[in-house]
């Protein structure tokens, strides 16, 4: 099954940003818009630290074109925790805020873990029995960022296989770039922008991740995400990989 590759970047309100990639003058309230009109999805970063109403979800699904979707970050106090198995009430207060109000601009829930995550197979499988299928009749795509060593382990890509959630691939200095068994979509978020690079990486590095992006599209959608590094280059390399992408 094909897919398609969305192409983005970590939210969309940052200061440096403004007068590089967002025009001068440009309305903060438009910038959402903007983004929308030169990117093809954007991941929200506000839900990890607190709810929001339904009212603006639908307002950010109003904002941008059809094609476009959101990655949704989980909330922190459903994966911020101890006992993973013990976050059911959060993980339903999360889903339930209004996320639906997104509809099919509705893409991947980022479930992120804290790099002194460790693995432990029975509480984690509990964790990924928690998470819905769908959500107000809107179905419900999960991708899991782990950062721990311990997770690279088939015993741990088999349950997110199982559970149909992808693995992110993640390019970071620090934490191991897992890669998951393919369950229909694939998520990947790039963290080494360099501020030396006009496009935050080099051509080479932008060619290599485009031909994987391109490969893995054949097995359903690709979501590629440029986040931290150096993030004033991140919407530069979004668009340079999207010129490649052709």
């Amino acid at each position: 099954m094909a897919g398609r590759i969305r192409v983005g970047i970590g939210g969309w309100v940052y200061e440096p940003w403004r007068g590089s990639f967002y025009p001068q003058g440009l309305r903060q309230k438009d910038e959402l818009a903007y983004v929308g009109q030169h990117l093809t999805a954007t991941e929200i970063n506000a839900t990890y630290y607190s709810s929001q109403k339904p009212a603006t979800f639908a307002g950010w699904a109003g904002a941008v074109p059809d094609g476009f979707q959101f990655a949704v970050k989980a909330s922190r106090y459903c994966t911020n925790r101890k006992v993973l198995a013990e976050a059911g009430e959060s993980i339903a207060r999360f889903v339930e805020q209004g996320i639906a109000e997104l509809g099919d601009r509705l893409g991947p829930i980022l479930w992120q873990f804290m790099a002194t995550k460790r693995f432990d197979p029975d509480d984690f499988g509990a964790f990924l029995q928690l998470l819905p299928a769908s959500v107000a009749g809107v179905p419900l795509r999960h991708a899991l960022e782990v950062r721990h060593e311990s997770f690279d382990d088939p015993a741990f890509l088999s349950l997110a296989r199982e559970a149909g959630a992808a693995v992110v691939l993640a390019e970071h200095d620090e934490y191991p770039a897992i890669t998951g068994h393919d369950v229909g979509f694939s998520y990947m978020r790039l963290m080494r922008a360099s501020e030396d690079e006009p496009t935050g990486y080099a051509r080479d590095d932008l060619v290599r991740w485009t031909d994987r992006a391109k490969a893995q599209v054949e097995r359903g959608d690709v979501f590629t995400f440029f986040i931290s590094g150096a993030k004033a280059r991140n919407p530069a390399a979004a668009q340079a990989m999207m010129v490649a992408l052709g």
